[in-house]
């Protein structure tokens, strides 16, 4: 049985920002999603984990974590989202991240693909 999440109240969702960028990187894997805010529900995402990518990865011998992996995450997402019809998402950083490295090829390949930061 799935249970939505409760509605916020119209003077909160007022100063949220539609869709924010979450971004998660281990030691073997890249993970990108988009949320929603005002419902708390994930709009589209993308990792490395996925079964079809991990294979054709694997398949030719490609790494699941390094810059090139988020870059491909980056892509896949882009698409994902234009698919859905989000024009634009805001960033949200960890407190150990920086716009350098995999989190820098995820950014670049979204916005080469037209999605807007806000």
């Amino acid at each position: 049985m799935v249970v939505p999440p409760p509605v916020r109240s119209e003077r909160v969702t007022k100063f949220l920002k539609p869709y924010v960028l979450r971004m998660h990187f281990t030691n073997k894997y890249a993970n990108a999603q988009v949320v929603h805010t005002p419902t708390a529900t994930v709009a589209a995402a993308a990792s490395t984990q996925e079964k079809a990518l991990r294979l054709a990865m694997e398949k030719e011998k490609e790494s699941t974590r390094d810059v090139a992996a988020a870059a491909k995450i980056g892509r896949i997402l882009a698409q994902r989202l234009q698919v859905r019809n989000i024009p634009a998402v805001t960033v949200l950083y960890n407190r150990d991240q920086k716009y350098h490295g995999k989190v820098k090829a995820v950014i670049d390949q979204l916005v080469n693909a037209g999605v807007k930061l806000i």
